[in-house]
């Protein structure tokens, strides 16, 4: 009769002997390397399997997948539309990043903010939950751009954000906080912008090389992936609701291109 195994007994441990060993067969490093450290991420691979099954149906979508636009700059600046996140994706190399909007976990919301923010309708057939999020893209070198994205589910709002974020995307001007200091790359403002949407205003103010961002956690996500590194930051009104704070954000940034003289 078999003997009843108990919790306390300790289990015999079985080495394996070094004949056993050699046969394994080595795992490899792209297995054992933690996610984010990995070379190229899942979504870096979907987005190359998608370019290269890409069908234009616009007229600017085909010249960018035949070659003959290569410049994204001319296109802002000639006022054409895009219509197909593939033509930033073939034309700039983009990351984004998730806007805290949703609401915060806790009681009386003390938690952290979450990226997905969920509202519900009531039906007859019971309680309707829609998930919405804001996303931000940028290439760091001076094109940025957010999208807003609602779903039934998570991820497809999602894609959604990022899909219309990468429509969005425009051309910033970057400067150096002193005239002397042209030689290495930009770092920061040009000069003193201000944006706005609803009550929310945003000054954006330039400043010396190694200050960094001086601005809340939202904020810093829209301007590193805009290459912004240095910058002070006056922001007014309402700023718990991230929507118009990221729009304003945007529309200080947008103003670098418009000088009144």
């Amino acid at each position: 009769m078999a003997e009843r195994e108990t919790k306390n007994n300790p289990k015999d441990l079985i080495e394996a002997t070094p004949e056993e060993l050699s046969k394994l067969k080595p795992i490899p490093e792209a297995i054992l390397a933690p996610a984010r450290s990995r070379p190229y991420s899942r979504d870096k691979e979907d987005m190359r399997a998608s370019l290269d099954s890409w069908a234009p149906k616009t007229e600017l979508g085909r010249l960018v997948k035949a070659g003959k636009e290569k410049d994204i700059d001319k296109l802002l600046v000639s006022g054409k539309k895009i219509l197909e996140p593939e033509i930033v994706d073939s034309l700039l190399s983009v990351d984004y990043d998730l806007l805290a909007i949703g609401q915060a976990k806790g009681k009386f919301g003390g938690g952290k903010r979450r990226a997905w923010r969920q509202t519900q309708k009531k039906t007859m057939e019971g309680n309707v939950l829609t998930f919405s999020c804001m996303a931000v893209v940028g290439d760091k070198k001076g094109h940025v751009g957010i999208g807003y994205g609602r779903s039934k589910e998570t991820l497809p709002s999602r894609a959604k954000a990022v899909r219309k974020a990468k429509l969005n995307v425009i051309k910033i001007t970057r400067g150096f906080e002193s005239p002397n200091d042209t030689i290495r790359e930009p770092h920061t403002v040009p000069f003193v912008v201000e944006g706005k949407c609803g009550s929310v205003r945003i000054k954006l103010i330039p400043a010396p090389r190694g200050t960094g961002l001086v601005i809340g956690d939202q904020g810093k996500k829209i301007l590193k992936l805009a290459g912004i590194q240095d910058v002070y930051a006056v922001t007014k009104g309402q700023t718990r609701t991230t929507f118009n704070v990221a729009k304003a954000c945007i529309d200080a940034l947008q103003k670098t291109s418009r000088m009144i003289l």
